[in-house]
């Protein structure tokens, strides 16, 4: 009777050691397989990133990654899915426990997931990339970073905008790099008793400052706009060739500089705000 239950331990325990042989194995042909799948989606990766830089499509890149760990993460679920079912646990029903995780998941996650999908939509209008200058949702100043939940926007007073995702893509974005230049739109205000050639001088004046410069491009105009409270004003409508922030500035200062040289010393006076009061006099 003894050496029976000892003969049935002894089946136990080596029942025992091939069921542990089998998990290792089982453990070891599926890091195998992993590390085989995962070594061609790394391959898949540097391919097509090399492919897209070839094709000057860089702002897709970011999405090489993504889908990178897309791939990876399926070919983690169906080895872990297949592991389990070998032992016993039904697929459908792991698949179903998944799928009601994924929704719960996925409502508390809801932000996150719109801000993912609102990259996609930038990446994938070239709505703009590092380094462009723009304006979305009342902010604007230099694009720093893209990632998947927001753009980073460094403003002009050097603060850093960080700006979600999905508020960006549902906005309208003015990008002012891919303008290529940059407009100057002032308006030169001389007083009411300017001679009329001293008005036409000073249209002369401001047509030839712009000519004459050569950040100015030739589509400019300047015309007598209009008639307001206190001054005949003159409008310039032109356009600089760099649309660097920095540059437009200095090429503007040039204009008015030169504006103002020559407007005092043609006599031509700017007007300012001004009231002009009529009193009535008492004949008693």
């Amino acid at each position: 009777m003894i050496s029976e239950i000892y003969d049935f331990s002894d089946k136990i325990e080596k029942l025992l050691i091939a069921l542990r042989i089998k998990f290792v194995f089982e453990i070891i042909v599926i890091f195998i397989i992993g590390t085989i799948a995962f070594k061609l989606i790394d391959i898949f990766d540097a391919h097509l990133k090399a492919k897209l830089s070839q094709g000057n499509n860089s702002p897709l890149k970011r999405f090489v990654p993504i889908l990178s760990n897309i791939f990876k993460g399926i070919v983690v679920f169906f080895l872990v899915a297949s592991f389990l079912q070998s032992h016993g646990y039904s697929m459908s029903s792991l698949i179903a426990g998944f799928g009601i995780t994924g929704l719960a998941v996925g409502f508390a996650a809801q932000h996150t997931i719109a801000n993912v999908f609102g990259t996609f939509g930038i990446l994938s209008d070239h709505s703009y990339k590092l380094g462009d200058y723009i304006s979305v949702n009342g902010y604007e100043g230099n694009v720093e970073d893209i990632n998947m939940r927001s753009t980073k926007i460094r403003a002009l007073d050097n603060s850093l905008i960080i700006l979600p995702n999905d508020v960006v893509s549902a906005t309208v974005i003015k990008n002012v790099t891919d303008g290529k230049k940059r407009r100057i739109f002032e308006t030169f205000g001389v007083t009411y008793d300017t001679p009329d050639d001293k008005i036409k001088k000073a249209i002369s004046i401001l047509e030839n400052i712009l000519k004459n410069n050569p950040n100015i491009g030739d589509d400019y105009i300047v015309y007598l706009e209009t008639l307001s409270s206190s001054s005949i004003d003159i409008k310039v409508n032109a356009y600089t060739k760099t649309n660097i922030y920095k540059d437009y500035l200095k090429i503007k200062e040039q204009v008015i500089l030169e504006v103002i040289k020559q407007f005092r010393a043609e006599g031509i006076e700017f007007a300012f705000p001004s009231t002009t009061i009529y009193m009535a006099k008492d004949e008693n």
